[in-house]
């Protein structure tokens, strides 16, 4: 089915006279346009959280119309055609005001989440607009991959307690500077530490190499995700080092950590409810490897959900998975050697490997 993500499509569709069989509206406020719409058949035509004038409700339907009513009184929409960009969560937020935060369009979404059950909606409509919200992502995501060609991903996994300060920080961005501009889209979950450096360094990619580590002096002033400064600083950064365009990243964050905002030099996030559909995602999408830097519980969540598809094959195929820090990785969580005894026998097994240096 095609799907039609903005007014201005719908109009040229309009005006070709087009079919809008087996066609798909998300998102859209169809007021000015309903007496067009009226006048066509819309059978197998599906209306999928659009905005629709009372007195033509009946009519759409009678002229075959599926619609999936618009949802009242959420701070998010749960029928979203895109991914989210810096500025739509952010909108409105203060360097020089850090408590700002909370009025922007991420910190209302997350007190909404937070008093409405958190992790356990207490309104089955609350369930289902987030389900649908999350399904709107993924389908984003998959927009966002396909017109980029299907490109090479890549992804990051890390701590959020990795300061900006830390050497890895450091070099996790260099890293991912080198891979973004031999044409890798660089992906992480979208938080602070290792994930933020990973978009930190695509950032960068398009600016001279002494601007990355500048940048990083400045975002090291407020070190760690809980510093009061520490989305402060990120804009501080942006402003002297405005985007440029040429290079982009993937964030999959979760309101479940909301706690963490997301990180600020991503350029497109699929931000999500649900924390297992997140991870699932992350690991699936990342079909050119996966670069583990040092964690915790949930890196290593993420190396053995990785290990499975890998063990299993399940998607077909097997893809690299790197360890950053030998010491870490086979001694302070000695995850690596148990791997490698894992993977003995398997095709995966030769897509193993531990290295301390970026290069």
């Amino acid at each position: 089915m095609q799907e039609i993500h903005s007014i201005q499509q719908l109009r040229d569709l309009l005006s070709k006279k087009q079919s809008l069989k087996n066609t798909v509206l998300q998102g859209l406020d169809l007021k000015d346009l309903g007496e067009q719409l009226c006048k066509r058949d819309l059978s197998d035509t599906v209306l999928l959280g659009c905005s629709i004038p009372q007195e033509m409700f009946l009519e759409f339907q009678a002229k075959g119309a599926l619609i999936f009513p618009e949802l009242q009184g959420l701070p998010y929409s749960p029928c979203r055609p895109d991914l989210y960009s810096v500025d739509d969560l952010f909108g409105g937020f203060d360097a020089d005001d850090p408590c700002s935060y909370v009025n922007t369009f991420d910190g209302l979404v997350y007190t909404h989440w937070q008093n409405t059950g958190r992790a356990e909606p207490d309104s089955i409509m609350e369930t289902l607009a987030r389900r649908l919200h999350d399904h709107a992502m993924t389908d984003a995501v998959y927009d966002f991959l396909a017109s980029l060609g299907s490109p090479k991903i890549v992804a990051i996994m890390g701590g959020h307690n990795m300061h900006r300060s830390d050497p890895d920080f450091l070099k996790m961005a260099r890293l991912s500077r080198t891979l973004t501009r031999e044409g890798y889209l660089m992906m992480s979950g979208g938080g602070p530490g290792a994930m933020e450096s990973t978009h930190v360094g695509a950032y960068f990619a398009a600016y001279e190499d002494s601007a990355l580590d500048d940048a990083i002096q400045m975002l090291s002033q407020a070190d760690s995700y809980k510093d009061l400064r520490w989305l402060a600083a990120a804009f501080d950064v942006r402003e002297k080092y405005p985007f440029k365009g040429d290079y982009l990243s993937l964030a999959i964050p979760t309101w479940l950590y909301g706690h963490e905002p997301p990180n600020a030099f991503a350029t497109h996030i699929a931000k999500y409810f649900a924390n297992s559909v997140r991870e699932e995602g992350l690991v699936t999408l990342a079909r050119h490897g996966i670069i583990f830097s040092p964690g915790s519980a949930g890196t290593i969540q993420e190396i053995f959900q990785d290990a499975t598809q890998n063990h299993y094959a399940s998607l077909g195929d097997v893809s690299p998975m790197v360890f950053f820090n030998t010491d870490y990785w086979t001694n302070t969580k000695p995850v690596y050697p148990l791997l490698k005894q894992l993977a003995e026998g398997n095709d995966y097994d030769e897509f193993l490997t531990i290295v301390d240096k970026e290069e």
